[in-house]
């Protein structure tokens, strides 16, 4: 019976016997690699390296969703202070209103950012996307220098311009925006504990300035409408005070954002409880180099592991497994770890 043209029975064609020769020649390649990469001899030790695998972004709750409440808060905030400072005859309040319009787009910004490093890791970008969250910060602190800029100029104009005092109901819209802004700036910045984002931190010194700018308002207006006639510009001087607050930590914010982006290290102590996990591993006689950088929200590791040098390959990838392993589920937000396996007392002199 001849073999129908799916192959189902009969003699097998020349073209699928030439199949099965190079399927076969393709088995045998890859046992030759796989005994390569993981012998079981009683080979000694040399130095070699546990690949880091695909990376996850995926785990942990997502703070994408902390910067919409800032946006939706502002949003009311910026009605009221704009409508309450055009019948309660204060620029200052319309400019502080208008001020919070663009604290909208820059929570935008900071939300598209944090989605943005949160996609998970493809052919083209293997180390993911966290290099987004940075650039959303670097972004959210321009901002908020922009924005001490433009409140010191519209408050030296103000000084520069006579203008009557604003209403006194002006003072409870103030009241109120400083402690609204305070207690999202606060919970923002409580949120962003369990992800240490340079974006969320930006997001929240920006209701932070939007509460110090209204203070300053609600400071000057009170000391205007108690002097009366002179002092017409108190809450303008004060307001200038508040941009320089605002401004020394929009510097600071860009610094923090710019230092991630060129791939800074971490603090001294996040690196010793790297190293400190790492030594918990059975096997793990030593650990002489870490190398730690962060991306987004979480954290790239390149650590060398110093293992007993009569033990097989076999053995020292499967204690380097076991680090790299542990690593990834500790609470440090590891994306992932590239560990180099060393015998005891081989030094790579190189930095």
């Amino acid at each position: 019976m001849k073999r129908d043209r799916a192959g189902r029975s009969g003699t097998p064609a020349p073209n699928a016997t030439a199949s099965a020769n190079i399927g076969a020649g393709v088995r045998r390649a890859l046992s030759t690699a796989l005994i390569l990469r993981r012998p079981n001899s009683s080979a000694p030790f040399s130095p070699t390296t546990v690949p880091m695998q695909g990376i996850d972004s995926s785990e942990g709750a997502d703070p994408s969703g902390v910067p919409l409440v800032g946006i939706a808060v502002n949003a009311a905030l910026a009605i009221l202070k704009i409508v309450t400072g055009f019948f309660g005859n204060s620029y200052a309040l319309i400019a502080d209103g208008i001020e919070s319009t663009s604290d909208i787009v820059t929570s935008m910004v900071v939300w598209g950012g944090l989605r943005v490093a949160e996609r998970p890791a493809d052919e083209r970008h293997p180390y993911g996307y966290g290099k987004a969250e940075s650039l959303a910060g670097a972004i959210a602190a321009v901002a908020l220098l922009a924005a001490a800029g433009t409140i010191a100029w519209q408050s030296v104009a103000e000084i520069l311009t006579p203008h009557h005092l604003p209403h006194w109901s002006t003072l409870a819209v103030l009241a109120a925006v400083v402690v609204i802004k305070e207690l999202l700036a606060r919970w923002v910045k409580r949120q962003n504990e369990a992800f240490g984002s340079s974006a969320l931190e930006g997001d929240s010194w920006h209701h932070r300035s939007d509460a110090l700018t209204s203070a300053a308002a609600f400071v000057g207006i009170g000391i205007g409408l108690w002097g009366g006639a002179g002092y017409e510009s108190a809450d303008d001087w004060a307001a200038l005070f508040a941009c320089g607050v605002i401004a020394f930590n929009g510097g600071r914010l860009l610094t923090m954002a710019v230092r991630e982006m060129l791939d800074q290290a971490p603090g001294a102590e996040f690196e010793r409880r790297v190293r400190e996990l790492a030594a918990t591993i059975e096997g793990v006689e030593g650990i002489e180099k870490c190398r730690i950088r962060k991306s987004g929200l979480k954290h790239f590791v390149e650590i060398h592991v110093e293992v007993d040098g009569s033990i097989t390959v076999d053995q020292a990838h499967r204690i380097g497994g076991k680090v790299r392993a542990t690593l990834r589920d500790s609470d440090l937000r590891i994306a992932d770890a590239l560990v180099h396996m060393e015998p005891r007392g081989h030094h790579d002199d190189r930095p």
